[in-house]
């Protein structure tokens, strides 16, 4: 597997491509005005307690009241029993046990504000670095679920216990990354992560109220932290400031990188070369062709994502099972990638279509799974419902790729369709009479758009006529080139 990693930066926005075999599979942006909040840490300050859902709002700065709920705040453990998992444990605690409104907090944000909703807090900090992630409030440690290999499980954890004795009760998990990583590496990690909470607990106490403590590393250094793996041949940066920073940072903390780090000086817009704004522009329509003639259309909404998947022109060679089968297989792999590329989170329903043999269904399910084990975000995949539907969440912490370059299209007010030039002016007819019962005028004018003033001059011209002598009152048009197809105006004249 050859992977590339590709860095663009612009004054305002910093963009990030992961391409594998010479195809992207993941986007990710930032930008000045809206830099993303996970991992910072805020001093907040509890607003309101809401027993009936076990949750409160904090203050912290930002222009919605943030939300954390009461599995989100930390108790500390008592180290009992060390876990592989980096899972909390099961919190029972009422919420009016734990937090009171006016109470000082120090939370970190787990997901950002997403479309209405407010950022999500929790109070169990952590840490990471490059191999590690620190723990403050734990005493456990814990390796990746990603690393396999059973003895080298034990060793790390056999490491990372070593050089945690005698330092002030702080947990660890070991990363995926660290895999066959040497011994030196990880106590470098370790330090630095020492000295970083040290810092962040002077800021803690010179912070106010609403205030950021530490806010988490830029794009371009946090992939080098976070996407770059042993798998990965090259970085590639368009911007000389940000490629000497990278390169700092690799001496620093990522030795092994430093080689693999490339400064990009071409004239060419480096995502150009790679055709990777082509890709990203697809990547925003509803439509995604499969190579067989077939595609998907993808629907996101506010409460889930569906997929459909259609046969569309391949009609195969054998039979229909066989045809639906290879569509299904195909999609599943695409479904993967989209899933990456468009950033799509929270429930997933996928409409593959209909196969008989419970064999063909087990293998579609696998092919989704396998396509799924290189992505970076977890996610839980159901056996195929009664319906003929599968349906799977992923985790979502930050806005997809179509919340982030798109808005709401102003003229259907994002619902997809407009009324008809018809419909409009039906409403129209139906204005006039309404207009001229109830008030006394010579004439009325009507301001629309040209698509429904023409249809009313044209096709419905008879009906105006009839609707002219009903009224006793004759009726004029007036184009508005700045109008939408639904707006009009009926005046009194």
């Amino acid at each position: 597997m050859s992977e590339e990693i590709l860095i663009n930066i612009t004054p305002r926005e910093t963009r990030v491509a992961l391409v594998e075999n010479g195809v992207l599979q993941e986007v990710l942006i930032e930008r000045t005005r809206r830099r993303g909040l996970v991992g910072n840490i805020y001093k907040g300050k509890v607003s309101r307690v809401l027993p009936g859902m076990q949750a409160a709002f904090v203050e912290i700065g930002l222009e919605r009241a943030a939300f954390i709920h009461a599995s989100d705040i930390a108790q500390r453990s008592n180290g009992e029993e060390e876990t592989d998992l980096a899972e909390k444990p099961a919190q029972t605690n009422n919420i009016t046990d734990l937090l009171r409104e006016g109470q000082e907090l120090i939370v970190q944000v787990i997901k950002d504000p997403l479309g209405s909703k407010g950022a999500r807090l929790t109070t169990y900090i952590t840490v990471p670095s490059r191999y590690l992630v620190l723990l403050p409030e734990d005493t456990n440690i814990g390796v990746s679920t990603k690393i396999d290999d059973e003895q080298e499980r034990k060793r790390l954890k056999s490491i990372i216990g070593g050089l945690s004795e005698g330092d002030d009760d702080k947990g660890y998990i070991v990363r995926t990354v660290a895999e066959d990583v040497d011994e030196q590496s990880l106590l470098a990690d370790r330090e630095y992560l020492s000295k970083l909470w040290s810092s962040i607990v002077e800021s803690m106490e010179a912070t106010r109220i609403g205030q950021l403590v530490y806010g988490d590393l830029p794009l371009a250094v946090r992939t080098l932290r976070d996407y770059v793996s042993a798998d990965v041949e090259r970085v590639k940066c368009d911007s000389r400031e940000t490629f000497q920073v990278l390169k700092e940072f690799s001496e620093k903390f990522v030795p092994a990188l430093k080689d693999r780090l490339e400064y990009y000086p071409g004239e060419r817009p480096i995502f150009d070369i790679y055709n990777i704004e082509d890709e990203i522009q697809r990547a925003i329509e509803s439509k995604v062709p499969l190579k067989s003639g077939g595609y998907l259309i993808i629907d996101q909404t506010e409460a889930m994502t569906t997929i459909d998947v259609n046969t569309g022109a391949y009609v195969g060679s054998r039979n229909l099972e066989e045809t639906i089968y290879k569509t299904n297989l195909e999609a599943a792999q695409s479904i993967s990638r989209q899933l990456r590329l468009r950033n799509l989170g929270g429930i997933i329903i996928i409409d593959f279509i209909d196969m008989q043999e419970e064999e063909h269904k087990r293998q579609v399910l696998n092919a989704l799974e396998k396509s799924l084990e290189r992505d970076h975000a977890r996610s839980h995949i159901t056996e195929v419902s009664v319906l003929g539907l599968v349906e799977m969440t992923r985790k979502r912490t930050r806005e997809s790729l179509e919340h982030i370059l798109c808005e709401s299209c102003p003229t259907c007010s994002g619902r997809g369709s407009i009324k008809t030039a018809e419909t409009v002016c039906y409403e129209i007819f139906r204005e006039i009479i309404r207009e001229a019962r109830q008030f006394d005028a010579s004439q009325l004018l009507v301001l629309a758009s040209q698509e429904v003033v023409d249809l009313f001059l044209d096709e419905e011209s008879d009906s105006l006529a009839d609707l002219e002598g009903f009224i006793g009152k004759p009726i004029k048009f007036q184009v508005e080139s700045l109008y939408t197809q639904e707006q009009y105006d009926v005046v009194l004249m």
